[in-house]
């Protein structure tokens, strides 16, 4: 009888090693916090890998999630926004970059583009960087920061305009000199990926 149920007992599911985790995900987490700090590469390195710290400890239960990397991408904005309510010193801008590949580099308008997004209050980085980097939905994006919809696109549209206030005509460089430009401070339509492109230029 025992052994019968034993046989019929569906073996529990393989789940992937933490390292091998690490390995596919740390370099996207990196780049990720790298952008929510405004260009500290220091602090982004510190951040990763707290929010890796977190992760592991419930990595057999995360594993078995459906987006475990989405999971650990929200680990890391919640780490972040933490760190942010804890310490009140302002960020500082490095000129420091990973090493990443981009295409057409301007390293002047790189740093104009992360000293924009320090200037930012950290939550509307956060959103930023999840809606446009993340390609998180608006209702992706407030339940992984506890804030309603409204609220997400508020943010969004209040750190875009910033962000064009900041960059000025910097930003048609950054778009392509895209027509979508004028449509900057929406948070829907068909000028999302050039809005992405801002976040990418940044990397």
């Amino acid at each position: 009888m025992d052994q019968e149920s034993s046989a019929d007992a569906s073996p529990e599911p393989p789940w992937p090693e933490f390292p091998d985790f690490v390995a596919a995900r740390a370099r996207h987490l990196l780049r990720t916090a790298f952008l929510l700090t405004g260009g500290d590469a220091h602090l982004a390195e510190d951040l990763v890998q707290e929010a890796l710290g977190r992760v592991f400890v419930k990595w057999r239960k995360i594993s078995r999630l459906d987006n475990p990397s989405g999971y650990a991408q929200t680990v890391l904005v919640n780490t972040f926004l933490s760190y942010r309510r804890k310490r009140s010193a302002s960020e500082r801008v490095t000129a420091e970059f990973p090493e990443v590949g981009v295409d057409d580099p301007d390293p002047a308008l790189r740093l104009t583009l992360l000293r924009a997004l320090a200037e930012l209050p950290a939550p509307d980085r956060a959103v930023l960087v999840l809606r446009f980097w993340e390609d998180r939905s608006v209702e992706e994006t407030a339940a992984a920061l506890r804030l309603s919809g409204t609220a997400v696109r508020t943010r969004s549209r209040r750190a875009l305009v910033r962000l064009r206030a900041v960059l000025g005509a910097d930003i048609d460089a950054v778009l392509g000199g895209s027509p979508e430009t004028d449509g900057l401070d929406a948070t829907t339509g068909p000028d999302v990926p050039s809005r992405k492109a801002v976040l990418r230029h940044a990397q």
